[in-house]
């Protein structure tokens, strides 16, 4: 790839990403839920470029991924760009499957949909299949990990800049005004690089915007006991400072990102 080629996914994984993070939070709440006992298989869900997957199976040589994705270009550059880096036994335990999740059968331990992908079903009746479809494709024990937003902000029109100078690009986060009676809206990411004009809407989602509350309820209905929702703690300036810890009570603010950790007993 020449160098001056704008890679839209290279600048996602970097603006939105952190999966060697992420799968860290996902094998150890595994583990506390489960008595120390450790998982094998990931699956991700709404994969993309499955950078997840691939940060998974460099947990350990038994640890074992597979992504899933009704997308056939975001696979096709995850095997080209991020599976060469891994060693070759690595490689031989990430598998993908170019499904609709709502369908899939493959089995796991963990199984992780994030990034709000799933916000994709609108109705309340796709979103209870697709929960249905990860408890019953989980194992005993298994545990389920979604990512949801809200806040005041989540409510308006808004753009969000963020300038990653490291790596001479800005990200934008543009959220059109929602429609209030049915929780719809569409989001965009734009990208603009140092010295050159702002790429709008390389990527756009079309989702409904679901409170905790909601999806809890599904979750309930399609067999999870208990969810717990993990809070994103504060730094000394007030922002979100990446450490997620079990609550019962969140604070409300402008903006906020948590996780919904569910397990199959």
């Amino acid at each position: 790839m020449k160098k001056d080629l704008f890679d839209k996914y290279y600048h996602y994984r970097h603006a939105v990403q952190s999966p060697d993070t992420d799968v860290v939070f996902f094998r150890d709440t595994y583990r506390k839920l489960n008595q120390r006992r450790s998982p094998k298989v990931f699956r991700e869900d709404f994969c993309a470029a499955f950078a997840l997957c691939c940060a998974w199976v460099k947990l350990g040589h038994s640890y074992r991924a597979i992504g899933v994705d009704v997308a056939r270009e975001p696979l096709v550059y995850g095997a080209d760009n991020y599976l060469p880096a891994l060693s070759d036994s690595q490689q031989q335990r990430v598998i993908t499957q170019q499904s609709d999740v709502l369908l899939t059968n493959v089995k796991a331990d963990v199984i992780g949909a994030v990034n709000f992908s799933y916000f994709y079903f609108k109705q309340r009746a796709t979103m209870k299949q697709y929960l249905a479809n990860c408890y019953r494709t989980l194992n005993d024990g298994g545990v389920l990990i979604l990512d949801c937003f809200g806040g005041s902000a989540c409510h308006e029109a808004n753009e969000e800049e963020t300038d990653y100078r490291d790596l001479k690009f800005s990200y934008y986060w543009d959220q059109e005004q929602p429609n209030p009676i049915t929780n719809h809206c569409k989001f965009h990411i734009h990208f603009k690089r140092k010295g050159e004009a702002k790429r709008h809407k390389v990527f756009t989602y079309d989702w409904r915007i679901w409170s905790l509350a909601e999806i809890i309820d599904l979750l309930q209905e399609v067999g999870f006991k208990q969810s717990t929702v993990y809070w994103e703690g504060t730094d000394e300036e007030g922002e979100g400072n990446g450490i997620f810890t079990p609550t019962t009570h969140g604070e409300e603010c402008e903006a906020w990102v948590c996780y919904i950790v569910s397990q199959k007993k």
